[in-house]
Parts: C-alpha cells; sequence; structure tokens
C-alpha cells in the first residue's frame, strides 16, 4: 500500500511539532535572563493561545458558509478537554518552576525526558495503546538518547530531592495532559491548541506577577508572543493532529526529537559546540527512529459502529452519504456515521484503530 511506501502524515506532523518546539527553545533562552521564568512561560503559552484563536476565527469567519463544516469540542469531550487544560497548562508548569527554584537546572533536563516515557507508560498500560517489542526498544532508544542529551559533562549534580519530586510529577501531569488530548484529537487542532494555550498562558502568567514578576516592555511581549505562536501554539496543533493519527505513545516519541533539535539549533545559532555525547545521542535516536518509521502492524480487526465528527477524506473507513449539498472537496468535516466493518490492513493506533489486541 502506498502508506507504507511514504512518511505517515502522522509521523510528519509529529516530527514538525518536534522541530518548531525545539527551535523555539534556544530562541527563548534569549529572554530567560530578562523574564521570570513562569511570567515567561505564561508569556509564551498566552501567544500560542491568542495568535491559533485569531487564526480559527478567521477560518470561522472565511469558512461559514461552507456545507458540512463543523467546528468546536463535543459536549462529552469537555470534561475531558478541561482536565488536560489543568493537568498539562497548570498543574505541570506550577511543578516544574517550583522545582527549578531547589534543583540544578542540568539535573531538570534530565528529569524532563521522563515526560515521554511516562507518556507511552501510560498510553500502553492505562489507555490500552498497542506496541509491540520494535515499539518498545525504539522508545527506550529515544529516552536514552534524549538522558545523554542533557547529561553534564562533568558528571551529574545533586539537585534537592523535593526539587527533583516536583520536575518528575511535572513531567507525570504532562504525559496525562497527553493521554486526555488523545480522547478529543478528533477535535478542531486549532481550537485545542489555542484554547489550552490562553487559558494556561493567564493562569501562568498571573501567578508570575503574583509571585514578584515584571512584565518586560512591548518588544519582550512581542518576541514571547511570537515565540509562542509558532514554538507553542502550530507546534501543539501539530501535535492534536498527530495524537489523532498515530496515537499518543508513538506522538510522544517522534515528539523526544525536540531536545536534540533543539541542541542542533543552538550549534547553528548559538555557536554552541558539542561533545561526543551528543553525537552517540543522535545515533541512539537516529536508530529509536527507524524503528519506529519502519514499523508495520497490520492483522486482521473490528470497527464497531461510530459517531463521531472530524476532518476526512473518503476511504475505505469512510463510506457515508450527506445530507448537505457538497462539492466534492476533499478532506471536509462533518459529524458522520461509521458502520461495523471487519477488514485488515496496515494501521497505526489512529482515533479509528483503538481496539484492544
Amino acid at each position: 500500500m502506498s502508506e507504507s511506501r511514504h512518511l505517515h502524515p502522522g509521523v510528519a506532523n509529529a516530527i514538525a511539532a518536534a522541530v518548531l518546539f525545539g527551535a523555539s527553545v534556544p530562541l527563548a533562552k534569549i529572554l530567560a535572563g530578562a523574564i521570570a521564568p513562569l511570567l515567561l512561560a505564561g508569556l509564551l503559552y498566552l501567544g500560542s493561545g491568542a495568535g491559533l484563536l485569531v487564526l480559527y476565527l478567521l477560518r470561522r469567519l472565511l469558512f461559514t458558509k461552507s456545507a458540512g463544516h463543523t467546528s468546536g469540542i463535543a459536549r462529552t469531550d469537555i470534561a475531558w478537554f478541561a482536565s488536560a487544560i489543568i493537568s498539562g497548562g497548570i498543574v505541570a508548569p506550577a511543578l516544574l518552576m517550583t522545582g527549578l527554584r531547589v534543583a540544578n537546572a542540568s539535573t531538570a533536563s534530565l528529569l524532563l525526558n521522563l515526560e515521554g516515557a511516562f507518556t507511552a507508560l501510560l498510553a500502553w498500560f492505562v489507555f490500552k495503546e498497542n506496541f509491540d517489542r520494535r515499539i518498545a526498544l525504539g522508545m527506550l532508544a529515544i529516552v536514552f538518547a534524549g538522558v545523554l542529551l542533557a547529561w553534564p559533562q562533568t558528571g551529574l549534580p545533586r539537585g534537592a530531592v523535593l526539587g527533583s519530586l516536583a520536575i518528575v510529577g511535572a513531567c507525570l501531569a504532562w504525559a496525562i495532559d497527553n493521554n486526555l488530548t488523545r480522547r478529543i484529537s478528533g477535535g478542531d487542532p486549532l481550537l485545542i491548541a489555542g484554547t489550552k494555550g490562553s487559558v494556561a498562558g493567564a493562569v501562568n502568567v498571573c501567578i508570575g506577577l503574583l509571585t514578584g514578576g515584571v512584565l518586560p516592555r512591548a518588544a519582550g511581549i512581542l518576541h514571547a508572543a511570537s515565540i509562542g505562536v509558532v514554538g507553542y501554539g502550530l507546534s501543539l496543533a501539530l501535535y492534536v493532529m498527530a495524537l489523532r493519527q498515530i496515537g499518543a505513545a508513538r506522538t510522544a516519541a517522534y515528539f523526544s526529537l525536540a531536545p536534540f533539535l533543539g541542541a542542533v539549533v543552538a550549534i547553528a545559532l548559538l555557536h554552541e559546540h558539542p561533545g561526543a555525547l551528543f553525537w552517540l545521542a543522535a545515533a541512539l535516536m537516529a536508530a529509536g527512529i527507524w524503528l519506529h518509521v519502519s514499523e508495520r502492524h497490520e492483522h486482521h480487526h473490528y470497527h464497531a459502529a461510530l459517531v463521531h465528527s472530524h476532518s476526512h477524506a473518503h476511504n475505505e473507513h469512510h463510506h457515508h452519504d450527506h445530507d448537505f449539498s457538497w462539492s466534492g472537496n476533499e478532506p471536509h468535516n462533518h459529524l458522520h456515521e461509521h458502520t461495523p466493518l471487519w477488514h485488515s490492513h496496515h494501521h497505526y493506533p489512529d482515533i479509528h484503530h483503538r481496539h484492544r489486541h
């Protein structure tokens, strides 16, 4: 099949999300010395949310007459969405900034690699997402590469225990957020990412100001907001699309490339010089990505009846009539019904393939 010969769209979206987020880290580093950490995080989130919501509203205004187009988040998904925002947008940043006050930055960098591992473990063992030995080994190689990339050249410093535990808690909160967002990933990615960024940004800015932070001048705010729109906003929208297409664990694995890509940007822009561990990490990441990209999961499986709404094109999983005038343009978005189906083909754990094995 063609999907086996070309890079899967979900893989491409996850890698693109990692590229944008990874590139934003060295750019945000320029602001880190001038703006309090929690306030900076809030401005980045707020910039991403505001920018994406503007794009979402503009699209709604331009395409309000498109027959069959539906946007928004289903009522049944609101609880999942609110929980994801609280976990990943409020609890996680607060725990991270608390931990950074007493733990070394290098220790924090090492511990932050736990987010991908926690996301995969929750996806596999709590949300029952499919995986096999190949995927597990690929995830292990990528996470270990991230650890090597962040490992201090002079040895691992001793961070305060409570600070380290707070950072571990932040990684767990983000992992919960990733898996909860997977449940609503059929919704509009601009709306999901824009709302998450706006709420999380507003809360973090308020906390940052209450804890003594001072807003920078307009140029600094604009700089942070512009980084936030691309590195956080568009990255998160692509991440949501990848969750829809390949599931939480595989998306987290590809997104774990972000620290490596950030290091590459830092080498190019900040003229940093990588050590031997960087190249070892690069080799491990390449091996892990190859294990994931070369995956082929195929077996007979059953699709139960399902009614939902998401952007789709008519294919073997989408044979349905329309109760509105449709121009034939693909992809399109409307509430549609899936009839029971039994077949076999290569697939990922996307929104149509979350079956048990």
